[in-house]
C-alpha cells in the first residue's frame, strides 16, 4: 500500500500542511454525507441571491476561501497571512451559517 502511494503520489511535495487540508476537505464532505443521511438537507436563501444546500454553501465557502488568500497574496505577498486566515474562518462561519 505504501508502494503505491509513493508512485502515485510522489510527483507532489507533500507537507503536513497540504496533508492536514486535504484531509480537512475529504473530512468535511463526508460529514456533509453523514449529515444527509441522517438529517436531509432543506435548500434555503439566507443572504445569498440563491437557495443553497449546505455542499452549495461548502463549495461556495471553499472557493471564496481560496478567493481571499490568492486576493492577499496578491496585495501584501505572504506578510500577515494568520489575518487573512482569521477572516476567511470568520467569513466561512458566516456563509455556511446564515448565507
Amino acid at each position: 500500500m505504501i508502494v503505491w502511494l509513493v508512485q502515485t503520489f510522489g510527483w507532489m511535495y507533500w507537507t503536513w500542511q497540504s496533508g492536514l487540508f486535504f484531509i480537512g476537505i475529504f473530512g468535511s464532505i463526508a460529514l456533509l454525507g453523514v449529515l444527509n443521511r441522517y438529517s436531509p438537507n432543506v435548500d434555503r436563501k439566507g443572504f445569498l441571491p440563491i437557495e443553497t444546500s449546505r455542499g452549495d454553501r461548502l463549495f461556495i465557502g471553499i472557493l471564496s476561501a481560496i478567493a481571499f488568500f490568492l486576493f492577499w497574496l496578491g496585495l501584501f505577498g505572504e506578510n500577515l497571512l494568520w489575518v487573512t486566515a482569521i477572516i476567511t474562518a470568520i467569513w466561512f462561519f458566516v456563509e455556511f451559517k446564515w448565507g
